[in-house]
């Protein structure tokens, strides 16, 4: 097993609420983090994947919960939403007769929305929530992973720790960061999505929406992908698939909820309303998914075509993200652009500061190419160092207060 930064996060949340929910995608690896959980603390496991657990669970939750007694993982939750009352009762009976009731139960599932409904209603107060993603950097190069900041000396430390060549970033942003591709150097990345993609569309997606034209959807999800780290116009695309906008809200609504896709919304510091109003920016959550959809199969292709700099872009967003999330570190992010079209691509606000990166597919940077930066200088809020991530080996200064760091400093 690939060590995972998110265990001692799940293990610090356990002894802290009755009930640990940690969603994610399929494949992730919840169901292996939560193995090792079970091995190392001693909680019972079932799985409602398999029919007949499914079953039991759907037809009287209360007798489910007392032929698999807490502590216990429930894995794949989402199939049996009945549960979530009963176990909200267990909670509150095991509370009531005075016993312990911290680290009752994990579930998991990879049904954001429909999990969140469930535990938002049932299980207020009693319950953490935790979002799994797929491999960061730096689990795949086993280092430890820590909330990226801008710090020249220690971003030349961890990059000198995994080196990157631009090649190899291109490698990994086509291979994707899902646990089985590297724990199965011989799996062809395209076997793999395929069968992930089927495997979605039938179990996950036909279980949020009725999916009448699976075509247009899956045109849809291919279109979605050739835009990543770009702005969302719902029109655009409901004009190019054939669908309403209502309906391609609806779907990127779907795509959000199983991990597939998140939107970064723009940085707006004096007026929340504008936020809300302008376009977000699309991001797939996993650069391999993104690449196997926009037909890109190989690092070469990718790196000569139209879409070199927004996955580029994406990968380090995605990583920079990851590394917050992993370690239960919470920040706000977001993109700039302004009226005349000055751009940054990461806005991280943080302990009242602000840290701006720019995602660059180069090596060599200019003060020129940090001018939007100057953008918010008069943000009232305090400016940290910030910098432009991009491919070089080692890190340099661009201008006061802004670095070139490389992508494996994250």
């Amino acid at each position: 097993m690939i060590p995972r930064t998110v265990l001692p996060l799940i293990e610090e949340r356990i002894a802290l609420k009755p009930v640990v929910l940690i969603t994610g995608p399929r494949q992730c690896g919840k169901t292996t983090v939560c193995l090792e959980i079970a091995k190392k603390h001693g909680f019972g496991y079932v799985s409602l994947a398999e029919p007949a657990h499914r079953r039991a669970a759907n037809d009287d939750p209360e007798y489910f919960l007392s032929a698999h007694p807490a502590p216990v993982i429930i894995d794949e939750v989402q199939y049996a939403p009945v549960l979530f009352d009963s176990i909200e009762a267990s909670v509150d009976r095991t509370r009531a007769e005075g016993r312990e009731a911290e680290g009752m139960y994990i579930l998991t599932g990879s049904q954001a929305y429909n999990l969140m409904e469930g535990v938002t209603q049932s299980m207020a107060g009693r319950v953490s929530v935790i979002e799994m993603s797929p491999l960061s950097l730096s689990e795949i190069h086993e280092r430890k992973e820590i909330p990226f900041a801008v710090d020249p000396l220690l971003n030349n430390k961890r990059a000198a720790e995994c080196p990157l060549t631009p090649e190899d970033v291109f490698s990994l942003i086509v291979r994707g960061s899902y646990p089985e591709l590297h724990a199965k150097k011989e799996l062809k990345s395209s076997t793999f999505y395929a069968d992930y993609v089927s495997s979605y569309i039938e179990r996950d997606v036909s279980r949020i929406i009725n999916l009448k034209d699976r075509s247009k959807f899956e045109a849809f999800l291919e279109l979605a992908a050739s835009l990543t780290g770009q702005e969302l116009v719902y029109e655009t695309i409901a004009k190019a698939v054939g669908v309403s906008a209502v309906t391609v809200k609806s779907w990127m609504g779907v795509l959000q909820a199983g991990g597939i896709v998140h939107l970064l919304q723009p940085y707006y510091e004096r007026s929340a309303t504008k936020r809300i109003v302008r376009h977000p920016k699309l991001y797939f959550c996993d650069t391999g998914l993104a690449c196997y959809l926009s037909k890109v199969f190989d690092p070469a292709t990718l790196r000569a075509g139209y879409l070199a700099g927004p996955m580029v872009e994406t990968f380090m967003v995605n990583e920079i993200i990851k590394s917050y999330r992993n370690n239960g570190e919470e920040a706000g992010f977001y993109f700039y652009r302004d009226s005349s079209n000055n751009e940054i691509d990461l806005v991280i606000l943080r302990n009242g500061g602000l840290t701006l990166v720019e995602c660059k597919a180069g090596m060599r940077f200019e003060a020129r190419d940090a001018k939007s930066f100057d953008r918010l200088k008069g943000s009232v809020y305090r400016m940290e160092e910030s910098c432009i991530l991009c491919l070089c080996r080692d890190a340099y200064p661009v201008k006061e207060g802004v670095f070139a760091l490389p992508v494996s400093s994250i």
